[in-house]
């Protein structure tokens, strides 16, 4: 990881973070309930097309997160989430943030905050990427088989999941942590 970071950055005050986005809305997912044998439980999947987008990082040396919902993925939206980032770093840290390749993280107009640094991840590899597997246990736990009324109703339950999620420590630990990860901050 010294090759990535700024010359001028101690490696013992960075910390890995991992970064993702997801899209919550009105066709949703549907997962497997229990029911008892012999009956078909039914389940309402909502055909309108209002969406939200949360971006999320985590910490899982720490079990710090960060999350906020907009309602587009674009270059602004990830200009202001790493702002927002940036802001919530400890004092004196440096937080490397692991991406995707998506246009919007690696858009020329992004300017990125002296206390981050992007490290993208190889192409088509969303399975090394920690926040694929909390966006799946937001969905399980919190967000499927549902209808959302509208953009607010959206936000709100994605909030109370998101909150859910990252004011448990260990389940942010535990959920993201990854040997490739503990590598990197070596």
């Amino acid at each position: 990881m010294r090759s990535i970071l700024p010359r001028h950055i101690a490696i013992d005050s960075v910390d890995v973070w991992t970064q993702d986005e997801s899209r919550v809305g009105q066709q949703g997912s549907l997962t497997r309930i229990w029911a008892p044998r012999g009956t078909r439980p039914r389940k309402v999947r909502q055909q309108q097309f209002i969406s939200a987008y949360i971006y999320g990082a985590s910490c899982a040396s720490t079990g710090d997160s960060f999350g906020l919902i907009f309602p587009e993925t674009n270059t602004k939206s990830m200009q202001i989430y790493l702002d927002r980032l940036s802001a919530h770093i400890a004092l004196g840290r440096h937080a490397a943030v692991v991406i995707d390749n998506a246009g919007w993280h690696t858009s020329k107009e992004l300017l990125v905050p002296n206390n981050i640094t992007l490290i993208p991840l190889p192409p088509y590899s969303p399975e090394l990427n920690p926040m694929e597997q909390v966006w799946e246990w937001l969905k399980q736990n919190h967000l499927s088989n549902l209808t959302f009324n509208n953009y607010e109703d959206i936000v709100d339950r994605l909030s109370i999941a998101w909150n859910d999620f990252s004011n448990n420590v260990n389940l942010v630990k535990s959920m993201c942590c990854r040997q490739w990860i503990d590598n990197l901050s070596m």
